[in-house]
């Protein structure tokens, strides 16, 4: 199959969205970016990627568009605003939202675009800082059939896992129970290494044991680690991660859901930020148990 060079937009060139974009110049797409942070782009520019000084800007000048944002609002200024991607960009353009955002908010821009002429997807991502790198992202993706047979070849160059999950909304949807999943396996590995602390044990003695049983999971083997170092470094944020539960909190009241354990690592990444730390990764849960302060 010949390669099809396609001009891409991308939105948003945070942690994970810099390897993102780079892997789509680095196969030989034509990189339009724009960020609000100039100069987290400088690295892509002196590789050849082109700069855009506003999303209205590089919107018409695009055949597929990305977003990799921080927040539903930013998502939603940036597609439904007035200078924002629906507005500008030109009749069967792919407008791909990798953030992750509401489930509502996505079937929202669905709707507007396709009122408009353009095809819209919500995909967004799991794999972290780490996943985006090594271009092994899972990529969970809400839309219609022929948008993400359009995508599915852009997609392939930054994820490994990819499943098309249904309608406007799914990906969004699927990402929920992700982060649900997250947060019982994080809570569950801070309370381990608390547990193992208290009782006298060598931690990382402990790991040894316990890494490979039944109690195996990503967040035992990759951020246990890494709390125990004391480095918290930002994979994921855990101001991102208290916005992700928030939304699955939202979604779960419209479907009549209890979520008690999402409701527990709320409130605990609510004291997180209190704490100051919300630019610190996830692992740094690790540091309000061992202060004491949950």
């Amino acid at each position: 199959m010949s390669f099809e060079r396609k001009t891409i937009g991308f939105i948003g060139l945070g942690v994970m969205g810099k390897s993102m974009a780079g892997h789509l110049l680095s196969a030989g797409h034509r990189l339009i970016v724009y960020t609000r942070s100039p100069d987290k782009a400088k690295p892509l520019l002196d590789r050849g990627a082109e700069w855009a000084e506003s999303p209205a800007i590089l919107a018409p000048r695009c055949d597929v568009i990305i977003t990799m944002v921080g927040l539903p609002s930013d998502v939603e200024e940036v597609y439904l605003g007035d200078r924002g991607l629906l507005a500008h960009s030109r009749a069967g353009t792919l407008l791909v939202d990798m953030t992750t955002s509401s489930p509502d908010l996505a079937v929202r821009i669905h709707a507007a675009a396709s009122a408009k002429g353009l095809k819209a997807l919500d995909a967004p991502v799991s794999g972290g800082d780490t996943g985006a790198r090594n271009a092994s992202l899972t990529i969970m993706v809400g839309g219609d059939e022929d948008a993400y047979a359009e995508a599915e070849a852009l997609f392939a160059i930054m994820g490994k896992t990819i499943v098309r999950q249904g309608g406007a909304g799914a990906g969004q949807h699927t990402k929920a129970a992700n982060q649900i999943c997250v947060a019982a396996n994080l809570i569950g590995v801070v309370e381990a290494l608390d547990y193992a602390s208290a009782s006298g044990l060598d931690p990382k003695q402990v790991l040894l044991s316990i890494g490979g049983g039944s109690a195996a999971s990503w967040q035992l083997s990759s951020n246990a680690p890494r709390m125990l170092d004391g480095d918290f470094n930002p994979g994921f944020y855990a101001k991102h991660f208290l916005k992700d539960l928030r939304i699955a909190l939202d979604s779960s009241k419209t479907l009549g859901l209890s979520l008690p354990l999402v409701v527990l690592a709320e409130n605990l990444f609510a004291k997180v930020l209190a704490q100051g730390w919300g630019e610190r990764g996830t692992q740094v849960l690790y540091e309000l148990y061992r202060r004491g302060l949950v």
